[in-house]
């Protein structure tokens, strides 16, 4: 039986993922979804204490960005305006298609997931929920932000019924806070229920809000 807390760094079907094994059964699957320029590395720093029964997966980005690292989006340098719901649509579906394949290589049920992104991941889980909620159990969007053309999405209340945690620091110099509490709104008018943890940090989580996010991932 593998340590609660170490984990594998595999390829699978064209993916680079690290992952971690669940010790409990049975077990829930779970998406870690990096930041901007990060990797299949990064996110872990988050999962020291996710329970037992997650089996967790870390995708590495398929795209490599310019400014090192990797990118769940082509790279529009030139133009730095709100991303679209559009510009993440093809890793969405991709993403969904690894989920379904992987799952059902390590035999674990992944009709309804669970699904952990910052920053710009965060931004990816925002759209993989929005465009996918029958397969989403529950959400933390961490340092993240609502990308644009999801009015149509959010108008139908797609997400009813469905938990989210969000987290944001008060002094992210990255993605403002107000952007944090647009998305927290945007998600309440699409249904969902949402806990939000605010604190005074950067572009991180603190240890407040990561705290709150595991009890979150407990909870049923």
């Amino acid at each position: 039986m593998p340590e609660e807390n170490s984990t594998d760094l595999i390829d699978f079907n064209g993916w680079t993922m690290r992952v971690r094994r669940a010790v409990q059964e049975p077990a829930r699957f779970m998406l870690l979804l990096h930041g901007w320029t990060g990797d299949e590395n990064s996110m872990w720093v988050f999962a020291r204490k996710f329970p037992a029964d997650l089996w967790i997966a870390a995708p590495r980005a398929p795209l490599v960005s310019e400014h090192g690292g990797f990118t769940w989006r082509t790279e529009h340098l030139e133009n730095w305006s709100l991303p679209t719901l559009s510009d993440f649509k093809p890793t969405a579906e991709n993403l969904i298609q690894l989920v379904n394949e992987y799952s059902l290589s390590i035999g674990v049920n992944s009709e309804q997931v669970e699904i952990a992104g910052f920053s710009q991941g965060a931004v990816l889980t925002n759209v993989l929920t929005l465009l996918y909620p029958h397969r989403i159990r529950k959400a933390a969007i961490l340092s993240g932000f609502m990308p644009a053309g999801i009015d149509d999405l959010i108008a139908g209340r797609v997400l009813e019924n469905k938990p989210f945690y969000v987290a944001h620091g008060k002094q992210d110099n990255i993605i403002p806070v107000d952007q944090a509490q647009l998305g927290v709104k945007l998600l309440e008018q699409a249904g969902a229920h949402v806990t939000y943890c605010e604190a005074e940090v950067g572009h991180k989580v603190s240890a407040d809000c990561l705290r709150g996010l595991e009890t979150f991932l407990k909870s049923s």
